[in-house]
């Protein structure tokens, strides 16, 4: 059986701290969240590697780089009212629930959704509640909300109906597909737009929802 906690800090003292991420909450929270409980339970052993773990059909649990380093550029505070779209087995709203006041995780996939309860509630987190609802809609009834996290995968486009569930001067991190290219970006809403900026470069798959719209031509 492995030793979980020593390759969670194995995890934390080779793939996090190395890229920047320094916030004291945040490195404590992947200290402490077992990574090992939020995966298809055939994956356990392969929790902490260094690389996106599928979890189903074109989705992905972000590898603990890119997680973390999304997490940093959000600038959680304990006040704050967090959205995460995408949490798959809840490994990312756990996280983000030890650093913020309350947590909504949204998946649109119903399997994703048990899972997530049922694993969120076995590990004693009480501040997270996970609803299914389709990714790009987000959740309106319980926002606006200080931060949106786009953690589910990458994004061609954010759609107009999130933006404006953040609260002026929240903020909100994604990971955009530019082509073969993943561009991870954090945005501050400020007289009702989103103000991005580039954070640094990951990949994952398109999430179900945020294809780019694109125009019909002859």
């Amino acid at each position: 059986m492995p030793d979980f906690a020593v390759h969670r800090t194995m995890m934390v003292d080779t793939q996090v701290r190395p890229n920047d991420v320094t916030k004291y909450p945040l490195i404590e929270a992947m200290l402490t969240v077992p990574r090992e409980e939020f995966v298809p339970d055939a994956r356990r052993s392969v929790a902490y590697s260094g690389e996106n773990l599928p979890i189903g059909p074109d989705r992905v649990l972000l590898e603990p780089r890119t997680l973390a380093k999304m997490i940093d550029a959000l600038d959680i505070v304990p006040s704050d009212l967090v959205l995460d779209l995408g949490c798959g087995f809840g490994y990312s709203a756990a996280v983000l629930a030890q650093m913020a006041e309350a947590v909504v995780a949204v998946e649109e996939d119903e399997e994703f959704v048990r899972e997530a309860e049922g694993r969120i509630l076995a590990a004693g987190i009480d501040n997270v509640v996970v609803l299914r609802n389709p990714l790009s809609a987000g959740y309106e009834k319980q926002g606006p909300y200080d931060a949106i996290l786009v953690s589910g995968g990458s994004v061609e486009e954010v759609p107009a109906m999130l933006a404006d569930q953040l609260k002026e001067g929240g903020r909100i991190v994604a990971l955009f597909r530019e082509g073969n290219l993943g561009v991870v970006r954090s945005g501050l809403k400020v007289n009702g737009r989103i103000n991005w900026r580039y954070a640094f470069n990951a990949h994952a798959p398109l999430l179900s929802g945020f294809a780019l719209t694109r125009g019909f031509a002859l």
